[in-house]
């Protein structure tokens, strides 16, 4: 089974290079963050054409989050217990985002069931915002969440995967130093990255692929691609039972390359049956 998560800014402006992406690479089940799109507006049928079903949350052009596979659909759901809204007023009703959708995938293969989270988690944008706290309170519940997961069933197979908007390490962005006093590196974010690991979920791109500036993402701006001015800040928990079926993890650089590329690459999972 392949499997893999991929930040797409913007399904309906790169959607040829994600299918043809697919195609190319054999993919089981994609997670994908950063739909900007309705669910009236996503484009099933492309998907749906190749002989992938669809599950996709999207509100209005911001966030939106989708997981597409060709090994079934199921149990499709929105949001995960405890997931904050927001809103900039403190006073007002903090509305749910278009940042978490799950769904079981490959019922009938032979290794069983595996449940799939496509997460955006909230930018922070500046560490005295607002944002900022959602975005802390949004991996605290997270956290728990994935640990009465575990609680409730130890042998679950289930990935949590997406645009974490946190650099673990200082190795993980070109230079640490241009961070400082910024969001993704600091040490609150950092904690609540961390915690997720302390539920028994395994972050399991680190642990194929632990080299330094091993990045994900490179900005739009100050020529970051070809200078390699990148962040890591895509990764994929797994339970400690998907965890183990893991035989290899791969970044794919070459998407970022040529016209209409995303500002992030996909992460693709290889797990044996």
């Amino acid at each position: 089974m392949r499997l893999a998560t991929w930040n797409v800014n913007s399904i309906r402006a790169r959607v040829d290079r994600v299918t043809d992406w697919l195609l190319a690479n054999d993919v089981d089940a994609l997670c994908i963050q950063e739909t900007k799109c309705k669910d009236e507006q996503f484009p099933f049928e492309r998907f749906e054409e190749m002989g992938y079903e669809v599950a996709h949350v999207g509100y209005n052009q911001w966030n939106g989050v989708a997981i597409v596979s060709r090994i079934g659909i199921e149990d499709v759901e929105e949001h995960f217990p405890g997931q904050p809204g927001f809103a900039k007023d403190p006073e007002a009703e903090q509305v749910m985002e278009a940042r978490a959708v799950s769904a079981v995938v490959g019922a009938l293969e032979p290794s069983g069931p595996t449940t799939l989270w496509s997460l955006y988690i909230p930018n922070g944008r500046e560490l005295t915002d607002r944002h900022y706290t959602y975005k802390l309170e949004w991996l605290r519940k997270l956290r728990d969440a994935a640990a009465g997961w575990l609680a409730e069933d130890p042998e679950v197979q289930m990935m949590l995967a997406g645009d974490w908007n946190v650099a673990p390490l200082d190795t993980d962005v070109w230079d640490p130093e241009f961070f400082v006093g910024k969001t993704h590196l600091s040490a609150p974010e950092r904690e609540a990255f961390a915690a997720l690991g302390e539920t028994g979920f395994r972050e399991i791109t680190r642990e194929f692929l632990p080299e330094p500036h091993t990045y994900t993402y490179w900005d739009y701006t100050r020529l970051s691609f070809p200078k390699d001015y990148g962040m890591r800040i895509d990764f994929a928990y797994l339970s400690p039972a998907l965890a183990d079926r893991v035989t290899g993890v791969s970044i794919d650089r070459e998407e970022r390359k040529g016209q209409g590329a995303s500002d992030h690459v996909p992460v693709l999972l290889e797990v044996t049956d």
